[in-house]
């Protein structure tokens, strides 16, 4: 096998990430982001810095709600809450208090993010279409209740904001000034979603978006990165509903409580490219110059005007262009940036560090299930299943199609609760634990694989493995620098920079142990990695077992090549109807009667000479 060197670097801070872009593509965007200012300023023209302050607003409104709807892939159809709860929160402040909205802004952020929290914790329970309807019922209870207290916030007449020009008050005569702020605010959207683009974060956002249950089983607590999302959009959207309520000076329940807002919002990403940093400021740059300067220049005659425009740029993008304008166009614009002098740079590997160092004689028990019973309804799909498994051993596990095989997996990583019986694993300071959710199980230990393969399709190779690697090392350039030295070990590393989806379902096996691997588990449950592969794919997949257990790992292997896992286990069970029928040394296992009767058949007998 190749070597290759990884050399060293050093660590590099949350705030140094926008550094990592290449020189080319910092002056580039620099340009592009300062037409947004020059154009309009070198105007003169009002109407003109209007239009684009609209931008600046949209264009960090999309930003932020992409973090949630892009990277993280919740349609969420009610982030105007947090708009409007910006915009009240500082002029109610200023009305009631006379509270500079400077610091207005920051109290309005702080209730949208405990608002977002209480919203989306029980509604990220809901899947599809459920959960953006939930965010669309709680947009409506927010209005609803604006206008109940008619009294406080001026109900359904509206709230006119107290006119105190100067900067203090964040209202003026000039409009350019307004400009400069809302060119800030989306200066500073832009830079928090490019810096969650390139953090653990923003990774565990995609994976979640991706596969939920292989993020699950990569140790990623799916609710509270979620949470972390809704926390950071909302604070984000609300100092932008503060700006915007001291531009328009008058507020009402239907404008700053819009669902059809909402809408746009979301449309601008989409349009633009979803869980892209770019995405949201091409969309609105693209779309609402058309809509604000057609309602300017027909004025009256044009009401309703831009939603008409909206719906006909959103069509024709999705479709002719699917993945958005920066999906589609981006990597050719990339790839252009990086021919002009100084592109193309990486910075370079660090040094892997050491993997967790697994402890423990070998033989000893690590994991052990105790008469775990499952049943669905009135199927019971395991009975009675005690297993002990020992450290630095290989145990197979056969069994007939629908036995309970994979059913026994997903207890004992925690995809499962049994109806009764416990799973109890060795935790970090020798003691039997017994985790109770599928990232629990991943933080002891116990990584796996799924029987249908689940990539992160839209992440290249090495960013599948860095999901992985992040549950022992939170650095992206330590989590970068494990997964290039698994990536070697499994023999994907020529293939490192191609999207998982491009994949053969031989790249896709390994590239499922690879990912687990990379979490450092002390247990690895396979779960038929060796099916639907050549036999040279196959004697690949046996060696690499073999050198993954010669490391103090222990493995759990589901399979039907009896070949293969006849020649890899130290012992087999095997499962039939939910019973474990035998157990034990696999030469003798085979000779079972029970187990020739239920799995093996008379033809294995024979073929084998048993």
């Amino acid at each position: 096998m190749t070597q290759h060197t990884v050399t060293a670097t050093p660590a590099t801070s949350p705030l140094r990430l926008i550094a990592q872009i290449t020189r080319p593509q910092v002056y580039v965007s620099l340009l592009a982001l300062s037409l947004i200012l020059l154009i309009p300023l070198g105007s003169g023209s009002p109407f003109l810095i209007h239009v684009f302050v609209t931008i600046c607003v949209f264009a960090a409104l999309s930003t932020a709600w992409n973090i949630v709807g892009g990277f993280a892939g919740q349609l969420s159809l009610g982030h105007m809450m947090f708009y409007g709860i910006g915009a009240y929160t500082t002029a109610l402040l200023i009305q009631h208090f006379s509270l500079t909205p400077w610091i207005g802004m920051w109290i309005g952020a702080i209730l949208a993010a405990l608002v977002g929290v209480v919203i989306g914790y029980p509604s990220f329970r809901l899947r599809g279409p459920f959960f953006s309807l939930s965010t669309i019922a709680f947009l409506e209870v927010i209005r609803l209740l604006a206008i109940h207290f008619n009294g406080f916030t001026g109900g359904s007449a509206g709230l006119i904001v107290p006119l105190k020009i100067g900067w203090a008050w964040m209202v003026f005569s000039d409009k350019a000034n307004y400009l400069y702020i809302a060119f800030g605010l989306l200066l500073v959207t832009i830079a928090v979603s490019l810096i969650i683009s390139k953090s653990r974060l923003g990774y565990y956002l995609i994976a979640v978006r991706e596969r939920e249950e292989a993020a699950l089983a990569a140790g990623i607590d799916n609710t509270k990165v979620k949470l972390q999302a809704v926390i950071i959009s909302a604070m984000l959207t609300a100092f932008v509903g503060s700006f915007h309520a001291m531009y328009l000076t008058f507020l009402e329940p239907a404008t700053m409580f819009s669902l059809g807002t909402s809408i746009e919002v979301a449309m601008f990403s989409l349009i633009g490219g979803l869980g892209t940093v770019a995405g949201p400021l091409l969309g609105t740059v693209l779309v609402v110059p058309l809509a604000e300067l057609a309602r300017g220049w027909l004025g009256a005659s044009a009401n309703g005007l831009h939603g008409f425009v909206y719906g006909t740029v959103l069509v024709l993008i999705t479709l002719t262009l699917p993945a958005g304008l920066v999906g589609t166009f981006g990597p050719m614009v990339g790839r252009l940036v990086d021919k002009l002098p100084g592109g193309g740079r990486r910075p370079e590997e660090r040094a892997a560090p050491a993997l967790r160092k697994l402890e423990g004689p070998k033989g000893e028990p690590i994991l052990v299930t105790k008469d775990l019973v499952m049943k669905f309804g009135g199927l019971t799909a395991t009975e009675d299943v005690s297993i002990t498994l020992r450290r630095a051993e290989i145990l197979g596990i056969i069994g007939p199609n629908g036995a309970g095989k994979t059913t026994l997996f997903n207890l004992i990583s925690g995809f499962l609760k049994p109806t009764s019986g416990t799973v109890a694993v060795v935790g970090p300071k020798g003691a039997m634990i017994s985790p109770t959710t599928p990232d629990g199980f991943a933080r002891a230990g116990v990584g796996r694989t799924f029987q249908i393969v689940q990539p992160f399709g839209r992440l290249t190779v090495l960013e599948n493995i860095m999901i992985g690697a992040f549950l022992r090392h939170p650095g992206v350039q330590d989590a970068r620098a494990v997964a290039l030295r698994v990536a070697q070990t499994v023999g994907l590393f020529d293939v490192k920079d191609v999207e998982a989806r491009n994949l053969p379902i031989g790249g896709l096996k390994r590239l499922e142990v690879a990912r687990t691997l990379a979490s450092e588990p002390e247990i690895l449950l396979l779960d038929e990695v060796m099916a639907g592969q050549n036999q040279k794919d196959t004697m690949g997949m046996v060696e690499l077992i073999r050198s993954i257990r010669d490391t103090g790992v222990t493995v759990i292997a589901i399979e039907h090549n009896m070949h293969a896992i006849m020649s890899l286990s130290d012992r087999i069970v095997v499962i039939d109807s939910g019973r474990v029928i035998a157990e034990g040394d696999p030469n003798e296992v085979v000779r079972n009667r029970k187990v020739i009767e239920a799995y093996l058949g008379e033809d294995y007998v024979d073929a084998q000479g048993l």
